[in-house]
């Protein structure tokens, strides 16, 4: 027999997993543009940083699709 889990339960589990994708992108995007201060040429920190904008977009489309905004 399967636990579930409540709504608020699921959403804390829910940011603790997204929480991981912020870092991730984040990261990623530092690590671009300090390839981009540090080498001469800016194409390899810039693929970087569009690496890190991609990883953020793709969390933005999760939690849109996952959670339901109610104004």
């Amino acid at each position: 027999m399967k636990k579930r889990l409540t709504p608020n339960e699921e959403f804390e589990i829910m940011k603790l997993v997204l929480d991981k994708f912020l870092w991730l992108g984040t990261a990623i995007m530092g690590f671009g543009l300090y390839k981009v201060f540090s080498e001469q040429v800016a194409l390899p920190g810039m693929t970087l940083i569009i690496v890190g904008a991609i990883v953020l977009v793709l969390f933005l489309i999760l939690v849109v699709k996952e959670f339901e905004v109610i104004k």
